[in-house]
């Protein structure tokens, strides 16, 4: 009889979640205090672990560090040839294996016993060698694994790897680490692309198309030509911000007296404006509300900046 793939995945779902509520549950003091030895780390944490739980402690690792926690992977195995020389006494190790007898991971111990250096344990055996080892050890708790033979790391490593998580957002959220923080180690892709500020990105003076309000059209026209931007933004004598005219504008106020009228005469007064400590996907977020394809950048009432949708394009927030 044909594998009923849909309730094997329910159930696979079901086993990891239940194994996630019990850790949640299982959670107490020893979190808390692994959470204040890694952010009192004057090093870094160094992850180790072997087989499945090594690939958690390389996501785990990576994890860390794009989110402010300085982090660094050690294969266990490779650690016994010399990369044992890459820990020093300034790290905390956080140490992975479901049984705690893993055998790669002996030299390690050794080392962290005798240079000094805090070990934390994730285990599911406080007794085993890791556990005991360890200055600190989060103890997972039994759950069943969602292989139906039990042997297959499932809901083991889904634990794992949703433990690491939750030390990697504690500390995030003890550091304060903020959107802006977290640019800083995203500069690329798409997430980068949003986690950038308007004041980044935004075209600036002497390129702004900026005209005083009693200019007439026909000089008005030649300016926004010139600039190449589709607008046009209108200043008072002190400099700020009183008006915009765009592409739609002079559609509007298509007629033939249209170049012998002042620019008063054609903007739209009060126009949406944004500072530069915006993030452009807000800025992006605001120009698709409003319908409008260019947004002044203002200090103080004073414009600074231009961004435009095509802006935003152009580097991926959109």
């Amino acid at each position: 009889m044909p594998t009923d793939a849909l309730k094997s995945a329910q159930n696979t779902l079901a086993a990891e979640a239940e194994g996630l509520t019990l850790l949640s549950k299982s959670l107490g003091d020893d979190f808390v205090a692994a959470v204040e030895l890694l952010a009192g780390a004057k090093g870094r944490v160094i992850v180790s672990g072997m087989g499945k739980s090594g690939h958690i402690a390389n996501k785990i690792t990576a994890t860390m560090a794009s989110t402010g926690t300085p982090a660094q992977f050690v294969h266990p195995a490779e650690a016994s040839h010399g990369d044992l020389g890459m820990i020093t006494q300034d790290d905390v190790v956080l140490g992975l294996s479901w049984s705690g007898g893993t055998q790669e991971l002996s030299g390690l111990l050794h080392y962290t016993k005798r240079f000094n250096i805090p070990l934390i344990a994730i285990t599911s055996n406080k007794q085993s060698s890791l556990g005991l080892s360890a200055n600190i050890c989060l103890e997972l708790p039994k759950a069943k694994e969602a292989c139906p033979n039990g042997l297959a790391p499932t809901t083991s490593t889904t634990m794992q790897l949703a433990l690491g998580d939750a030390l990697a957002v504690a500390l995030l959220e003890r550091r304060d680490f903020s959107a802006s923080d977290f640019k800083n180690f995203h500069p690329g892709g798409k997430l980068g692309a949003s986690l950038s500020r308007v004041h980044d990105v935004m075209h600036k003076a002497p390129d702004l198309p900026l005209v005083a309000a009693d200019l007439k059209m026909d000089e008005a026209l030649v300016v926004m030509t010139e600039k190449g931007f589709g607008c046009l933004g209108v200043i008072t004598s002190n400099g700020d911000l009183s008006g915009i005219i765009t592409d739609g504008d002079l559609r509007r106020h298509m007629s033939p007296d249209l170049l012998s009228q002042t620019v008063s005469d054609i903007m739209t007064a009060d126009p949406q404006t944004i500072t530069g400590r915006e993030m452009t996907a807000e800025a992006l977020n605001l120009m698709q509300e409003r319908k409008i394809q260019c947004l002044f950048v203002c200090d103080d009432k004073q414009p600074i900046g231009l961004i435009r949708v095509l802006d935003l394009l152009r580097i991926g927030t959109a």
